[in-house]
């Protein structure tokens, strides 16, 4: 079946249409498009020498906030009170940080200038977060995505400090929980991720979840006003 590209008009095919998990090619990453990719199950994710290459994988990499798994280990992490945490207080840093940190499974970076830019549009807006994990007044780790409604989308984490991706992902799920969300939608299958307690569902079981999530009311805005 042919990938579908996108033209000017404001929308996307069937997820059910997906080609190995790719929907479509090309559009742009306005807010609006964004946001409605967001809605429809759909992810942006490409190289920078790529055209935008928009997926939806037939099997969705979900953490519910009840299955949350610490280990022995984490929980001497977090009660040895090494790090702290913070919420929207420097998103700009993490994603950029996000993008450029080395990754031994990785040959460059999917984050590029113009996610970055539409990333933090998305942030500006109320959409996209970010969590900060402290160690000694310095950002040692973190992650950043996107919530609408009652349904979270993690797009990366990094850390220079062992733990500290793994120590935000937690406080970002505890939130998460105490807020009454659906799930923490990490996409694809990391072993870091699955540690904690993510699982992979079918596409068809994540799309109903996604339905229900996003009748939630959204907490558009700062998080860090929140807390």
């Amino acid at each position: 079946m042919p990938i579908y590209l996108l033209n000017d008009k404001l929308s996307f095919p069937p997820v059910e249409g997906a080609e190995d998990g790719i929907v479509a090619i090309g559009g742009d990453l306005t807010p609006e498009r964004l946001l409605l990719a967001y809605h429809n199950g759909i992810f942006p994710w490409y190289s920078e020498e790529e055209p935008i290459i928009w997926h939806a994988p037939e099997e969705r990499f979900i953490l519910f906030p009840n299955e949350l798994h610490i280990s022995r280990s984490m929980k001497r992490v977090l009660n040895a009170a090494c790090f702290s945490v913070s919420f929207d207080t420097d998103f700009a840093f993490i994603i950029n940080q996000c993008a450029s940190i080395d990754r031994k499974e990785q040959d460059g970076t999917w984050i590029t200038p113009d996610m970055i830019q539409a990333y933090t549009t998305l942030h500006h807006l109320g959409y996209a977060h970010s969590v900060e994990v402290w160690k000694e007044g310095e950002i040692v780790g973190g992650v950043y995505g996107v919530s609408i409604g009652k349904c979270f989308f993690a797009e990366s984490m990094f850390h220079t400090e062992t733990n500290a991706s793994k120590f935000a992902l937690i406080k970002l799920v505890e939130f998460l929980k105490s807020r009454n969300f659906l799930f923490l939608d990490a996409q694809v299958y990391t072993e870091h991720v699955a540690t904690l307690g993510a699982k992979e569902i079918p596409r068809s079981e994540f799309m109903l979840l996604l339905n229900e999530g996003l009748n939630g009311v959204s907490s558009i805005g700062s998080w860090n006003a929140k807390l």
